[in-house]
């Protein structure tokens, strides 16, 4: 729609014409359940603005996004809908010094978790909403100026169903059937928030003395949909949340500012979570209907504590723009895990970290499309990509080298500062790196400009001379960077140097911790050492860079990687390697060699299951295709033993059933057949339901089961997570014409929801079926502009990223792609930036694949 993608210059001109004083905001959605004549298209939205503008007589625009305006009036004086409203803006014309503008209008409900999502549980036809926002939906639900540094209060009353309850960010009540809440401290349209339904709610209060006497209590819930209330481990929620708070309470010196403390788990969410102030929104997947690993649990409590970071960094200080949404997202993964791995029972959360986080953003800052953390955002389009690895991980891994660079305390005075001195306010860049240097008396504009305004990531290498004795004459520490991306930055590293010992354990016995800078560093603290079996350059995970290893190391790795026993250095040469092998530099059918070697003494059980998914993606992406069978049969082989292997009933047993399910070719389908019709076991393995859809998966991509058995499947598990996969499973069939059907349900009619879109785009695209689905490469490039045209953002996302044909990886695809991108230079820069990611990803996996053609020589 005309003027729905607001650009930066637009905001900025606004801002500096108004201020807003205040929004009172009125929602019935009694029209989301009964009536007759189909799903419920529009609730009513009445919106009351009282707001200043510093020209009068000027001219500016709120925003809305909605089928209709039934009326509109700007300071007493009646506006024609049809005259001022284009379906995405509102004109307002010679505006007063004071003004209210109040709009009353139809908005529509969501199927695509943007705006006012509404959701209808298949298991017993209970109705639920919630909104979702970021960065600019809230105009899809009442009219606004929608920028975040046009912070105000904020009042709702929402008339829902008789029987439902709402939530909002302030404490509510009900009266007379309105549900009326209490006005919101001054924030940002994009975090304010409705949850409304028969939803499951658990209550609990949060007490804290402080050492003046002050005591803060604060009211804590969580709900959930009913059908998901039996396996809903509220108590765990709410010991992650106490723990979180006593944390940021201990260190911020800044009491939680917005009274009550929800979290709603809510279904069809697109993110994992939202930090809307006093009501945190969250994918219901992190209720668990089946066993899961620790690893599961850890990620959920890191979520947890990453939304509750944002109550400080984000909801009280908010960004002026989205150029520095790393000043929310950056700091709120940091103190995420930081927080997690100090207050709570998962202290390895730093291996997590290294060995899956920063994976993300060593993969998104080597993508055409990188950009420095604090980025350039000319429009909204530009901030939906803009929440990716570089703002979240690469952001959270370079505040982490901040820590070692200016020091935990000044890091932590620098943040109480911040808070205290722009509270309700906006920043930039600046208004940080100012308390900083007080606190830590280092020059931050130095540190920024290597670390927050240059993009790409160094490699850093490790270069050892002996002596006659064969003892370290000298160790230096190379870096490069990227010709795309030249900068040499200053790193803050420890490292260390390992050595075979007592029961061939490779342990470290010499560590350094220096600052590196420039293509050459010497470390001469090492120097006069016994010659190490491995240098790890990166040792403790201080900064962020690719570590590359030197011969020697490399041959150690390939011998004893198992026998390392810090499980933080092993997981981090776990990610070199990984690195390694998508640079080309190690062979696909290496890395996969060296997990069939090792994985099965792996400890911690995150790294196992990234592991498993590193080896599918070798397999899938970066082997040469002769010799994909072998691989898939040694992956199944290992997988299967492993799984018998492991101890009974334990977290590693059921990851490695996982692996199998997901590997395993025609021998080991009798296995999966056998443990869902009860006639195989394997000693402690719960098949619960979740793991018998993840075995239906396989036999369903393969052909084994059909339409009859997924049916009878969703009939056992009729509910809204078993219709999911009952989708995901039926697109995955080997058949022509579900494939046909597949494509036509997600690119030809936006009738399917946005979780159910992601459904079928996962159950579309499947390695053993690269033959069925190479029609569709030239289908995907005539039909992206359109669908990016007329669908969602959120579902133009999921069609272009998802379909995109990576696994017809052949040159003649690489060219098909440059073709498109050359015909299409005018497309918008947000389509070209998805196409342009996937046409990097398809050139690596060609590179990947000539290097382990190359190793079979």
């Amino acid at each position: 729609m005309p003027g729905e993608n607001l650009s930066r210059d637009e905001a900025q001109e606004r801002a500096a014409l108004l201020s807003v004083d205040g929004y009172e905001v009125s929602l019935d959605v009694r029209s989301a359940v009964g009536g007759t004549g189909g799903e419920p298209r529009t609730f009513r939205s009445v919106t009351t603005i009282r707001f200043r503008c510093s020209d009068p007589g000027a001219t500016s625009f709120a925003d809305l996004v909605a089928p209709s305006v039934t009326a509109l009036s700007l300071n007493g004086r009646d506006l024609d809908p049809s005259e001022v409203f284009d379906g995405a803006r509102i004109v307002l014309e010679d505006l007063a010094a004071d003004n209210e503008l109040v709009v009353d209008a139809q908005c529509a409900y969501s199927r695509t978790g943007e705006g006012l999502h509404r959701f209808v549980d298949p298991e017993d036809g209970e109705v639920y909403l919630y909104t979702q926002y970021e960065p600019a939906d809230s105009r899809r639900v009442f009219a606004n100026f929608e920028q975040p540094d046009l912070k105000a209060p904020f009042r709702f009353e929402v008339r829902a169903p008789e029987g439902w309850t709402v939530w909002s960010n302030g404490a509510g009540e009900q009266q007379d059937g309105v549900w009326r809440f209490a006005e919101t401290k001054p924030i940002s349209t994009y975090i304010t928030a409705v949850v409304a339904g028969p939803y499951h709610y658990v209550t609990d209060t949060y007490e804290r003395t402080f050492e003046d006497g002050t005591r803060l209590e604060i009211p804590l819930g969580a709900m959930c949909r009913k059908g998901l209330a039996p396996y809903f481990d509220a108590d765990d929620v709410f010991l992650v949340t106490k723990q979180g708070l006593d944390f940021f309470h201990d260190h911020f010196d800044y009491p939680y500012p917005f009274g009550k403390y929800d979290q709603a788990f809510v279904p069809e969410y697109n993110l994992g979570a939202m930090e809307n102030p006093g009501l945190v929104t969250f994918r219901e997947e992190f209720i668990f209907r089946g066993k899961v690993t620790q690893a599961s649990y850890e990620r959920r409590a890191n979520v947890i504590l990453h939304e509750m970071a944002h109550m400080w960094f984000g909801d009280l200080v908010t960004m002026v723009w989205w150029d520095d949404l790393w000043l929310k997202e950056s700091f709120a993964d940091f103190m995420g895990t930081f927080s997690m791995v100090e207050a709570t029972r998962f202290t390895d959360g730093w291996i997590t970290f290294a060995n899956n986080r920063k994976s993300w953003a060593y993969r998104a800052d080597q993508l055409p499309s990188t950009h420095p953390v604090t980025a350039d955002i000319r429009d909204l389009q530009d901030a939906k990509l803009n929440f990716d690895g570089i703002t979240y991980a690469k952001g959270a891994s370079v505040l982490k080298q901040l820590v070692a660079y200016a020091g935990r305390d000044a890091f932590l005075e620098g943040a109480r500062r911040y808070f205290k001195r722009n509270a309700y306010g906006n920043t930039r860049l600046g208004d940080l790196l100012s308390v900083l240097e007080e606190t830590s008396g280092r020059d931050m504009g130095g540190w920024a400009r290597s670390w927050l305004q240059t993009a790409g990531v160094n490699s850093l290498t490790p270069q050892v001379l002996l002596d006659a004795d064969g003892r370290v004459a000298e160790l230096a520490v190379l870096q490069e960077a990227a010709e795309s991306h030249p900068r040499l930055r200053p790193h803050r590293v420890a490292i260390g140097l390992y050595r075979r010992g007592q029961e061939r354990a490779l342990e470290r016995y010499a560590q350094a911790e220096t600052d590196v800078d420039g293509a050459r560093t010497v470390v001469a603290e090492l120097a006069g050492t016994e010659a190490p079996e491995l240098v790890l350059v990166n040792d403790a995970d201080l900064t962020y860079c690719k570590t590359r290893f030197d011969d020697t190391s490399l041959a150690t790795l390939r011998a004893a990687l198992g026998n390392m026993t810090d499980p933080l250095a092993r997981a981090l040469c776990w990610s070199a390697l990984w690195n390694m092998t998508r640079d080309a530099l190690l062979p696909a059918r290496e890395f996969i060699d060296l997990v069939l070697k090792f994985a099965g003494r792996e400890s911690d059980i995150g790294v196992l299951q990234m592991l498993h998914a590193w080896a599918e993606s070798a397999l899938t992406h970066y082997a040469a295709p002769q010799w994909r069978e072998q691989g898939s049969r040694l992956l199944t082989q290992h997988a299967v033993l492993e799984l018998y292997a492991a101890e009974y009933g334990s977290e590693h047993q059921l990851a490695w059933a996982r692996f199998f399910a997901r590997v395993t070719d025609q021998p080991g389908f009798q296995l999966l057949t056998g443990l869902l019709d009860g006639t195989a076991t394997v000693d402690g393995l719960q098949v619960d339901q979740e793991l018998r859809w993840a075995l239906l998966d396989t036999l369903a991509t393969h052909g084994v089961v059909g339409e009859k058995e997924l049916a009878a499947e969703l009939a056992r598990d009729d509910t809204a997570s078993g219709k999911r996969h009952q989708v995901r499973c039926l697109a995955a069939r080997p058949s022509a014409a579900v494939k046909a059907q597949a494509w036509a349900s997600v690119v030809e009619s936006d009738t399917l929801s946005n979780a159910l879109v992601e459904a079928t785009i996962a159950g579309f695209g499947r390695p053993s079926q690269r033959e069925l689905t190479a029609p569709y490469a030239e289908k995907y490039f005539a039909a992206i502009e359109r669908v990016w045209a007329q669908r969602s953002i959120q579902i133009g996302m999921h069609v272009v990223s998802g379909l995109f044909p990576s696994l017809q990886d052949s040159p003649a695809t690489l060219d098909a792609t440059d073709a498109w991108l050359s015909a299409h230079e005018d497309a918008p820069p947000a389509l070209r930036r998805l196409v342009l990611e996937a046409r990097d990803d398809l050139a690596r996996s060609l590179r990947g694949q000539a290097c382990d053609a190359a190793a079979a020589k």
